[in-house]
């Protein structure tokens, strides 16, 4: 496969150099080396590297791939949990001028085989036995545990800042996985603006839960990072007790993640751990209890707060700023990126344009021409509405949405609702069929206390239209989730 063939469109937008010192991921890495030298860039477990050793290694790295035949272009799949190895992976692919394809660690062994088939790669790094999981695939699997990434002589390919330098693929919850090509300075750009946006700041103590596989994890965090001189701590799953003991061992000052993380940072203050190192935090989703927001200030050592919106086909979109209230920081996404624009279209579909949307869709001009109108814009497929100050707000998703008897409905927004009661902890809700109405909420509820379903829609029909409230509810342990926080709901249907 000729990989120049798989820039499917050009998008307009102004991929404009960052900085003078890198215009591409692997410069980055070289910058950072320099820049930050024999400061700790990342720690796990009794691996302690400095920033000179890391770009070090990622150039050796880069020499192991070059040597075992990887071109130029050519991709690399990394199917593994978060770690000191997967880093030096990653960032040697991008030295290598090969493109990066990071592969959903809870995906079951025949979806990665999809996901890595389709993206053409022609080697594989994984963690065997990682979820009890052994992988083989039709092209060479390394294991990130073997001395393959040590065993190269230092090198760094040629490239531009507008090669294609990731195909990261979509969740999933609502369809096939699709590759998104991304190029090195459009996340330089923006993740150099998130850095501000996020108080990310030289010598802070990061704590990367997200995983590398998604843009959160892998751009947020490890770019960020690198841009930024911040020590890169991977977790590789979210074990509460472990990620306490880590904040206060390492005295972590980042800490972003899901609602869910913080939610259990609260419950976890009489664990006796010391958490006052932390002092910046970054969440997102649909619909944040308000509550939530004030405690994380009030109760927790965070004094910075960050919520957007963000996707796979264009990084983060939105942002809240320094200065906006509770109510706005948990109930919008805050405003538009610089050099991105949002609108709305006819039926409330967000729309996005700018520099940060993506190239296409790997080996899929279709879905990209259906995704990417004529005028540049991408179509999310999240509905939204936008205040006077062009703050955005979700609603929930155009394939989420029912209509009860001629209303539209908004799962996220019924949500949003049903969260503000003290018994739910998390809750998922979908339209079921209905002889009368064609279609009525049904509600998938964890509880944290007492509650039965007559109470919870008893106490919805004070607080929500009639056609909002749910008509059932549905108690559970937990939620299907996927490994990005979201629930999974055609699990639920």
């Amino acid at each position: 496969m000729n990989p120049e063939r798989t820039l499917l469109r050009p998008i307009s937008g102004e991929y404009r150099v960052v900085s003078a010192e890198y215009d591409t991921l692997a410069q980055l890495v070289s910058s950072a080396g320099d820049r930050f030298g024999s400061a700790e860039a990342v720690v796990d477990g009794p691996i302690r590297w400095s920033f000179a050793e890391l770009a070090d290694r990622v150039r050796r790295a880069a020499g192991a791939f070059a040597a075992a035949g990887i071109a130029k272009g050519e991709r690399v799949a990394i199917w593994a949990p978060n770690s000191a190895q997967w880093i030096v992976a990653a960032f040697g692919v991008l030295s290598a001028g090969a493109v990066l394809v990071p592969v959903n660690t809870r995906f079951t062994a025949a979806e990665a085989d999809d996901v890595i088939r389709r993206s053409g790669a022609r080697m594989v790094l994984a963690e065997q036995g990682f979820l009890g999981r052994e992988y083989t695939a039709d092209v060479p699997v390394i294991d990130l545990a073997s001395e393959f990434l040590s065993s190269g002589e230092p090198f760094a390919a040629e490239m531009l800042g507008t090669d294609v330098a990731d195909v990261i693929y979509t969740s999933g919850t609502t369809g096939k996985p699709k590759g998104v090509m991304m190029n090195h300075r459009q996340t330089l750009r923006l993740y150099a603006e998130w850095c501000d946006l996020a108080d990310l700041r030289e010598g802070d103590r990061y704590l990367l839960v997200n995983p590398f596989f998604h843009t959160f994890g892998y751009k947020a965090g490890l770019v960020a990072s690198l841009i930024r001189g911040a020590t890169m701590l991977p977790v590789r799953v979210l074990d509460m007790p472990a990620v306490l003991d880590l904040i206060e061992r390492e005295r972590v000052t980042m800490l972003p993640g899901p609602p869910t993380l913080y939610h259990s940072l609260l419950e976890a203050r009489g664990s006796g751990h010391d958490l006052s190192s932390l002092r910046a935090a970054v969440t997102g989703a649909a619909d944040i209890p308000v509550e939530l927001i004030r405690r994380m200030r009030e109760e927790l050592p965070f004094r910075s707060i960050m919520t957007g919106y963000g996707l796979t086909e264009a990084g983060t979109a939105t942002a809240s700023r320094p200065g906006d209230t509770f109510e706005q920081i948990a109930t919008t996404a805050g405003t538009a990126c610089d050099g991105i624009e949002v609108g709305l279209g006819d039926d409330g579909e967000v729309l996005v344009r700018g520099y940060s949307v993506m190239q296409g869709y790997l080996d899929d001009p279709e879905a990209t021409a259906a995704a990417i109108d004529d005028e540049g814009w991408l179509h999310t497929g999240d509905l939204g509405e936008l205040d006077a100050d062009g703050r955005l707000r979700i609603v929930g998703r155009k394939k989420d949405m029912f209509i009860v008897g001629g209303f539209n409905a908004y799962p996220a927004e019924i949500e949003g609702f049903l969260l503000e009661h003290p018994a739910v902890a998390q809750v998922a809700v979908i339209g079921v069929a209905d002889e009368r109405l064609g279609q009525v909420g049904k509600a998938f509820v964890v509880s944290k206390g007492d509650v039965t379903q007559e109470e919870l829609l008893g106490w919805s029909r004070e607080r929500m239209a009639g056609f909002k409230v749910p008509r059932s509810v549905e108690f559970r342990t937990s939620l299907p989730m996927n490994a990005t926080g979201k629930v999974v709901k055609d699990q639920l249907r």
